[in-house]
């Protein structure tokens, strides 16, 4: 594995050194980050797909400190953005400024126009507000006065958000919830991460100090790119393409369900599928690799029943009682 402590981050275009590189930013994060190891794959399965992270947690649970903690441990560009009730869009994406000295109106760059963009909070603004990023997390562009402006790449919005049942918040529509690849749940620590935490801030670790941490870039450019090309090569066999089909064509079936999952869905959960097929070091990929990035993939795409929802069924509860039911193919 990559040595953690190197300067030369981003230096490799070979597959296996970034498979190396990838891996590496799980010790680099759990120098900052205790006990939240299935939310880094995830962020590392989007990075590898080019898609967004939706963090869902209840406040305190370090979800913006890992979003904080990957982006120390890669070699791009991050910009963060606390979304507040009065956040305009022209915050996020850029505005035109007039200057005086020209007498011409010039585009001023949001923070949007980054590598990582950290959206705090983000169902804590307006839907005009967290609309704007729309368009920057599907086409990968911003539009101001009528004018395209291409974002960076690569481009990952991380976007962190309380539940929905906490007061000041405003869920986010449909529409961009399937922007996200991913939605991650941060759930409250065990008993012994909650102890080492807290004997971590004893001993004088800052959150707001991830340098002095020893938290080091380990990943770039160069290695996601390559990475990304031998995820593009790994083999899905008709039997798998057919699997995901069905799993998705099932919640549109459910009667728990007012909402399944669209074609879009089934195509994020075969490129999460193999993207953990690569992590895990096969070229192909098996039926367990679409159960493992199932539920972070297809949860926030499907809409519970009034009536189920009251009776306590989950998102989660319904798209693992479809996992259970679908032939698994041999």
């Amino acid at each position: 594995m990559m040595d953690p402590t190197t300067d030369n981050a981003g230096q490799s275009g070979d597959p296996g050194t970034a498979r190396d590189a990838l891996e590496a930013l799980r010790a680099e994060i759990a120098k900052a980050v205790v006990g939240q190891d299935p939310a880094v794959t995830g962020l590392v399965v989007a990075l590898l797909c080019r898609g967004h992270v939706l963090l869902e947690g209840v406040p305190g649970v370090a979800k913006t400190l890992l979003v904080r903690a990957l982006a120390s441990a890669l070699e791009l560009d991050t910009k963060r953005v606390q979304f507040t009730p009065d956040l305009m869009p022209s915050d996020v994406t850029g505005s035109l400024v007039y200057d005086t000295r020209s007498a011409e109106f010039s585009f001023q760059p949001g923070p949007v126009f980054t590598n990582l963009l950290l959206a705090d909070e983000i169902n804590r603004t307006p839907p005009k507000t967290q609309s704007s990023l729309l368009e920057a997390m599907e086409e990968r562009q911003v539009t101001v006065d009528g004018t395209p402006r291409l974002l960076p790449d690569p481009f990952l919005v991380a976007a962190t958000q309380n539940p929905v049942e906490y007061e000041g918040t405003y869920p986010l529509p449909e529409a961009q919830l399937d922007r996200f690849l991913l939605k991650l749940t941060i759930p409250l620590p065990s008993r012994q991460d909650e102890i080492d935490v807290l004997t971590r801030h004893a001993e004088g670790f800052n959150p707001r100090d991830l340098h002095a941490a020893g938290v080091r870039p380990v990943a770039g450019p160069a290695d996601l790119e390559a990475a990304r090309a031998a995820v593009a090569k790994t083999t899905v066999s008709p039997e798998i393409t057919a699997y995901v089909v069905d799993i998705c064509r099932a919640t549109r079936e459910s009667p728990s369900l007012t909402l399944g999952v669209s074609p879009r869905g089934a195509t994020a959960l075969l490129a999460t599928a193999r993207a953990w097929a690569w992590l895990t070091g096969r070229d192909y990929v098996i039926p367990d690799d679409v159960k493992a990035l199932a539920l972070p993939t297809l949860r926030h795409r499907v809409q519970l029943r009034p009536e189920a929802e009251m009776e306590g069924v989950t998102a989660d509860s319904v798209i693992n009682a479809i996992l259970a039911h679908v032939p698994v193919p041999r």
